[in-house]
């Protein structure tokens, strides 16, 4: 099965760029934020250069995805100790019918 990526066109910080991704409107998204970062960094610190504003929204950025990984995992720890709960609650079960 082959993906056609298309080349699509965003624009992040008033400067145009051609990107390619799976899903047009995943990559659409994914600009987004990234614009939606950046400007609010420049927003907050406009007296500062756009790299130290680049980065600054990388490290937020970064930050966010690390925060959600975490969650996710202790998310999933939960869900798999809950399902080790039942599944010894019906094994406990059947033995005793």
């Amino acid at each position: 099965m082959t993906t056609d990526r298309k080349s699509i066109r965003v624009k992040i910080f008033g400067s145009e760029y051609p990107l390619r991704g799976d899903s047009e409107d995943f990559t659409r998204r994914v600009a987004t934020y990234v614009d939606e970062m950046i400007n609010t960094i420049h927003n907050k610190i406009p007296e500062q250069p756009t790299l130290t504003v680049a980065v600054l929204s990388a490290l937020n950025i970064t930050e966010d995805l690390l925060k959600e990984r975490e969650r996710a995992k202790a998310l999933s720890s939960l869900v798999e100790s809950e399902l080790s709960k039942m599944n010894n609650y019906l094994d406990s079960c059947l033995r005793e019918g």
